[in-house]
């Protein structure tokens, strides 16, 4: 680790401990450094900006008032991941009964790929598609490209 790394990671730890202490200001600077991956991470899953950002700021809220159990094993950042994508699947499930039982989505792969690879990445025409799919494919496909989670870890969330 180098030297900066080991500054900021001390600023980060000490920022963390002001929020534990309830800390306001601090909780509102973990919050701007924060928002906008979570925010990205929750309209992946959602694809509704206003259930996104409500779903976004309950779960700060959660992670500020669950401060304590953060134990420092992983990033900050990846246990506030957790608590967003958990929150926004609560709210599939609540407003979605297809995801009642996962099961019935099936196996993606067993069609194969039909399309080829695209010279070029048009993330506008991405976003599109992304959002025409079905709820239950939507989410995979983002825990998976987007999120980085491997398929048993997929599953154990899901």
């Amino acid at each position: 680790m180098s030297a900066v790394e080991k500054i900021f990671t001390n600023l980060h730890q000490d920022l963390i401990e002001q929020c534990r202490e309830g800390d306001q200001r601090a909780q509102f600077r973990v919050y701007k450094l924060y928002y906008k991956a979570m925010y990205n991470t929750c309209i992946r899953i959602v694809n509704h900006t206003h259930e996104a950002e409500d779903i976004m700021q309950e779960a700060f809220l959660s992670a500020f008032e669950k401060l304590d159990t953060y134990r420092g094993e992983v990033s900050f950042g990846s246990w506030l991941k957790k608590i967003v994508i958990n929150r926004s699947l609560d709210y599939l499930r609540k407003n979605n009964p297809e995801l009642t039982n996962m099961e019935e989505i099936g196996d993606i792969s067993e069609n194969g790929n039909p399309y080829e690879e695209p010279e070029n990445y048009d993330v506008a025409r991405i976003r599109e598609a992304m959002g025409k799919l079905p709820t239950g494919f939507r989410t995979i496909l983002s825990l998976y490209l987007f999120e980085g989670y491997d398929h048993d870890e997929i599953s154990q969330i899901m």
